[in-house]
């Protein structure tokens, strides 16, 4: 059995814990008095207001060494890219089922609907072979027309199927938007099958050029309307390349733009599948 004096220490010992976080004597929390910790309180509450006011104003002066419509630092991508329409780099379909296609004819479709007449009218016309240089004057650019008649047989219009039902797909690209971009030379998409006989192409606009007046972009803000460019190849298949998987590169050829980096297999160029199930 316990003695007397050990229940006493434990006894001790349990109101000096209880004390340690609240002591009724002496008024205080976990040593501390209220006045105690008003005054640490208190000091936080300005040392952070402080840190607080630095990163606004920080955040501020960064702010005002910015330009509304040209990015500070454009050294990251220099040169554009190359994408295709549909946004597919696997395109497969059976040209007897039109539910098997759809989903590229609608696709195209719509993404088409931006370069409509109707959309491209009140666009500024442009002189032809000649940079559409917008440097003074009005911040908001204006912009040159690309009308979706241009792409002729893919353009959707007199084929609502884009040729797919035929088993000669179309296919647009486009490069994407650098700012300030000018390419040197006469820019063209060119594309190639990657097999053993050609395959036939079809272009459009002529050649699959690239007509200068579309450059340089300005960027989203001051060229809000702009829309890029677009090339159509329409690929002539014949049956004898039905039901094999094709591989079709494009690159921008005609200019100082680069298409052939090794570590980047889409600057300047892109590479997709075709297979088409007779």
């Amino acid at each position: 059995m316990a003695s007397t004096e050990d229940k006493a220490a434990n006894k001790e010992n349990v109101s000096s814990w209880k004390d340690s976080i609240y002591n009724p004597r002496t008024g205080e929390l976990l040593g501390r008095t209220a006045s105690s910790w008003a005054l640490i309180l208190l000091f936080y509450l300005v040392f952070y207001c402080f840190l607080a006011g630095m990163f606004a104003l920080t955040m501020w002066v960064m702010l005002l060494t910015l330009d509304d419509y040209v990015p500070r630092y454009r050294d990251r991508v220099p040169e554009p890219g190359l994408v295709i329409r549909p946004n597919s780099l696997d395109i497969t379909f059976n040209k007897s089922d039109s539910k098997n296609y759809k989903t590229y004819v609608n696709h195209l479709e719509s993404f088409l609907q931006r370069y409509n007449d109707s959309m491209q009218e009140n666009n500024e016309e442009c002189i032809p072979g000649e940079y559409y240089m917008q440097d003074g004057g009005e911040m908001t650019k204006k912009v040159c027309p690309f009308r979706r008649t241009s792409l002729s047989l893919c353009s959707g219009l007199s084929d609502t199927d884009f040729g797919y039902q035929e088993g000669k797909p179309c296919v647009l690209l486009k490069m994407n938007r650098i700012i300030g971009l000018k390419p040197i030379g006469d820019p063209y998409i060119n594309c190639t099958v990657k097999k053993d006989h050609p395959v036939q192409m079809h272009y459009f606009p002529s050649e699959g050029r690239i007509d200068k007046m579309y450059f340089p972009y300005y960027g989203k803000k001051a060229h809000e309307n702009y829309m890029q460019p677009l090339v159509a190849v329409k690929l002539l298949l014949t049956k004898e390349d039905y039901n094999k998987e094709l591989a079709v590169e494009c690159r921008v050829e005609g200019t100082n733009l680069r298409n052939n980096d090794e570590r980047d297999k889409f600057l300047g160029r892109v590479t997709f599948r075709v297979k088409v199930v007779e």
